[in-house]
């Protein structure tokens, strides 16, 4: 894996070579571009290693270069080379959304593209009404179609693949864990119907919610007056998910050994219940305080001894139906039945969200009394059941489908993705910090340590070269409302054509691959810039050769090719001796710490927030 990573990430260089030249057919910007992206240290960190970057990379760009490809070749529309690129620009888009979500931002790239594609050929009147609805068809086909199919393809090899039971199985609901081999679910038999006297467990039925959960700690005492035993939701199986179904009446008798069938007594639609936590014989207890992470929401607590209790361990079983509640005395079904368990007293909801406990909560998920009787996290289903005297039905039964499993997972995805954080002692950062390389991450320490950390040169000299853009652009806007752009001649007007529009296509590209971040409020690190730095680098190749292009014009045609060679020379010599200078920080150090004059790493710390000091 560690090979194809590599390969991929040594890839990257040509796809970005190839899609500068096919911009602006220069093929000095392409070197330029070239180079720069062989001698970015931080890419080359992330190409050493087993991470979903490189070949996340590695297929934006291939759908970049695609994209690229097949807009040259709009003169000669619907032959083979044209239908070649765009079926190989949807490929990419589908394997980049395959990889990681980020894939998204190529499809907004390339559906721009493909908008203002379509709108000038709306204005060309040489093409019938006909003729554009083919294109259109033929786009939507290839870049619409094409990858959602290709996308759903890969997940369904995944669910084939991936058939197993492994520690994330809590995070599905009951039907999708039902699927997997080795999971307690996977082809068992349960009862079909909850009875009193059934050991249960209670899965919350939003996406990536836990079972309910209890154990020995206590609430701290600074949380309110009463200092009970803790009620979670846990997304692994656990002994202490497992809840006792009573009656109110604490002496009422439960069907024993001697029992029959006709002595059970099932769950029905409206039943005052009591569930006890089997492990340390206390009742499921809500009362008027506030819960710990949410104060609009009453305390959750295992009370009582030996299972007896008060009047607040009373919960009342409301089961919805398809039109929002269930008829009076349905039974309670396992799996099946979504349920709402009211508090008899308070008229709460038992309820959890993606909110954490502290750490005296083992940062397990919070479970709270909802007055919100409307809110979907107050919903719940009965995942195991087990009761000697019931006849059993199997899990087959509640088999879900390809298409129902495709969904579940995107559920659970996006809930794991926003509610991703840091590991303790692991450095984060800020989108702001990505183009000024303000902050690297420590990727290895010990004796061999690496350092995920831009090439400042490059990175610092893209920031300066998208501004020098922004105002070449600006300049053109202005000098085109003056007049004075009719006045250029004509190759220098197409010259400066060709650089703008390309340049902006870059431009966007970045800002799409970068500007979302700022939305999101999941975890975020250094390495979720490369994406956008692919495009910064492009345009700075492109922007390096059109401004040594733009002062060699100015000069005495003697002087021409020896200054345009001689910048370009320059421009690699720098970006070499930069990579040279910062290469011990991406193959990895040995020997002195870096604060020692005999280290590799010494006088490498320009920034006070870089950590190179903290490899050791």
């Amino acid at each position: 894996m560690r090979v194809v990573c590599a390969l991929m990430g040594l890839l990257l260089v040509p796809l970005c070579y190839l899609t500068v030249w096919e911009l602006v057919k220069s093929t000095t910007a392409a070197f330029i571009t070239g180079m720069m992206l062989v001698c970015e240290t931080g890419t080359l960190v992330l190409s050493q290693y087993i991470l979903l970057d490189p070949p996340l990379l590695f297929f934006i760009m291939a759908a970049t270069y695609c994209t690229a490809r097949f807009i040259n070749c709009r003169d000669e529309p619907f032959d083979l080379e044209w239908w070649y690129w765009l079926t190989l620009s949807g490929m990419f888009i589908g394997c980049s959304f395959s990889v990681k979500w980020v894939g998204l931002f190529i499809i907004a790239l390339v559906g721009l593209t493909t908008v203002k594609d379509l709108w000038d050929l709306m204005g060309d009147l040489r093409l019938s009404v006909a003729q554009i609805q083919k294109h259109f068809l033929a786009r939507a086909v290839c870049l619409i179609i094409w990858p959602i199919l290709l996308y759903f393809s890969v997940f369904c090899f995944h669910f084939l693949v991936l058939s197993h039971s492994g520690n994330g199985d809590g995070f599905f609901s009951s039907e999708f864990q039902s699927t997997l081999v080795g999971n307690d679910l996977y082809d068992q038999k349960v009862p079909e119907y909850v009875a009193y006297g059934s050991v249960i467990t209670l899965k919350n039925r939003r996406g990536g919610g836990g079972l309910l959960h209890s154990h020995t700690h206590l609430y701290p005492e600074d949380l309110g007056e009463y200092q009970q035993q803790q009620i979670t939701a846990y997304t692994h199986k656990d002994d202490n998910n497992k809840w006792l179904v009573k009656k109110t009446n604490s002496h009422a008798p439960l069907p024993g050994a001697n029992s029959s069938i006709e002595d059970v007594e099932f769950i029905r639609n409206g039943d005052q219940i009591v569930l006890e936590h089997v492990m340390t014989k206390r009742n499921l207890h809500a009362h008027h305080q506030k819960a710990p992470m949410t104060p609009t929401h009453y305390q959750v607590t295992g009370y009582g001894e030996n299972g007896v209790g008060d009047a607040n361990d009373i919960w009342v079983v409301e089961i919805l139906g398809s039109s929002g509640s269930g008829n009076h005395g349905d039974q309670v079904r396992t799996v099946t039945s979504v349920l709402k368990l009211r508090h008899l007293n308070l008229g709460c909801y038992l309820h959890s969200h993606s909110t954490q406990l502290p750490k005296w909560g083992w940062e397990q998920l919070e479970v709270t009394c909802n007055p919100q009787a409307s809110d979907r996290n107050n919903l719940w289903n009965v995942e195991g059941n087990v009761h000697d005297l019931l006849p059993h039905v199997s899990f087959e039964f509640y088999k879900p489908s390809i298409f129902s499993k495709f969904l579940e997972s995107h559920l659970v995805m996006a809930e794991s993705n926003n509610n991703m954080k840091p590991k303790e002692g692991e450095i984060t950062s800020k989108p702001w910090h990505w183009p000024i390389n303000l902050q690297g991450q420590v990727f290895s320490g010990g004796d061999h340590r690496v350092y995920l950390l831009g090439n400042p040169i490059i990175f610092w000299g893209c920031g300066l070269l998208k501004i020098l853009f922004v105002v070449v652009v600006m300049l053109k806007l202005f000098a085109r409302q003056r007049g004075y752009l009719q006045r250029m001649r004509n190759e220098i007007q197409a010259e400066l054509d060709v650089f703008t529009s390309n340049g902006l296509w870059l431009l966007v590209g970045w800002a799409l691959h970068y500007l979302p971040f700022y939305l999101m409020g999941r975890v975020l690190y250094f390495h979720h810039y490369f994406p956008a730095l692919m495009f910064s680098i492009m345009l700075a190749g492109v922007t390096i050769e059109y401004s040594i292009r733009l002062l060699t014009a100015l000069l005495h045609p003697a002087l021409k090719p020896l200054f345009y060679h001689t910048s370009v020379a320059v421009v690699l010599f720098i970006t070499v001796v930069s990579f040279l200078f910062f290469m011990p920080l991406a193959y990895g150090m040995s020997g002195p710490k870096s604060d020692n004059p005999e280290s590799s790493m010494y006088g490498l710390k320009w920034l006070p927030d870089w950590d190179i000091l903290a490899i050791v």
